[in-house]
């Protein structure tokens, strides 16, 4: 059952669509992973997995957007997250990625994030996106690149401390 007004978006290997229930477990683990969790925020503990699961469905009713499960078409497991995220704090508008650890290094997260940019400008109307990304996190700042993100600036994050925006291409860019 559908926890969000997210829309279904696909691509040759994926479906990103609105979170489930059923995704919830997959997510915990994540996020209690001390090795992989970092990248995306703290380390969390089930209950705080929880908190961030449903505060992300209010950030859908909120904005319009938010984070969504990337489904493995072909096991129909989930994969990753993700979204567009906009909390209060944040600069601005933000793509961000997570890949489950079964799943790493199979392209998941650019395929994801190329479909959820293109999603974004062309029926959000969102006329540019940033990824906020640690100084530490090279696996990210190497996709951010790969997709044409452009380191901009450093910056205090509400949540995370310092970090770095980088400015992804925009949508006379991508969508040409």
């Amino acid at each position: 059952m559908s926890l969000t007004p997210a829309p279904r978006l696909e691509t040759d290997r994926l479906i990103i669509r609105s979170f489930h229930m059923d995704d919830f477990d997959a997510f915990a683990e994540f996020h209690a992973d001390p090795v992989r969790a970092p990248g995306f925020g703290e380390v969390y503990t089930r209950d705080q997995s929880w908190r961030w699961f449903a505060c992300n469905i209010g950030h859908w009713h909120i904005h319009g957007y938010g984070y969504m499960t990337v489904e493995d078409k072909e096991t129909g497991r989930p994969c990753g997250i993700c979204g567009i995220w906009n909390p209060e704090g944040w600069p601005e508008p933000e793509i961000g990625w997570v890949v489950y650890e079964a799943f790493e290094g199979k392209g998941i997260a650019y395929e994801a994030a190329v479909r959820v940019r293109r999603w974004a400008y062309e029926e959000l109307g969102l006329k540019t996106l940033t990824s906020n990304i640690l100084a530490s996190n090279d696996r990210s700042q190497a996709l951010a690149t790969r997709l044409g993100a452009k380191y901009e600036r450093t910056y205090h994050n509400v949540h995370m401390g310092e970090d770095q925006l980088w400015r992804h291409p925009g949508p006379d860019e991508v969508l040409a």
